[in-house]
């Protein structure tokens, strides 16, 4: 799987739960830290934290079994898939952040096709 792949599998999976304002930032050409940037925001601290186990679950069931997450007890969960760093906010932690705004001179990729808000 792509590293382009595997970020529209997590927003089909991050939006099949119900995430919120999901995007897809791709970095490639502003950091050598990941290719693509999921963020989505979770409704609570439950949700949020269920959003974060899901897609380790869905990707796992999927052979992707190398993850590293952090932050599971916060209001920010990154999930760590090496070309491709998943970000699960609560709202409030996710207006703090704002992942968007520091990374705004990244490409923003077109996930309107998988996303019905």
């Amino acid at each position: 799987m792509t590293p382009k792949e595997l970020a529209l599998e997590t927003v089909k999976i991050l939006d099949k739960k119900k995430a919120t304002d999901i995007k897809v930032i791709e970095v490639t050409e502003q950091t050598i830290v990941a290719d693509f940037f999921v963020i989505a925001t979770g409704t609570s601290s439950t949700h949020t934290k269920s959003l974060a186990d899901d897609v380790e679950h869905e990707l796992k069931l999927q052979g992707i079994t190398d993850g590293h997450i952090e932050g599971r007890a916060t209001g920010w969960i990154l999930l760590d898939y090496g070309s491709v760093l998943v970000h699960v906010f609560d709202k409030q932690s996710r207006e703090y952040y704002n992942l968007e705004r520091l990374w705004a001179d990244a490409n923003v990729v077109d996930i309107s096709d998988i996303v019905k808000e």
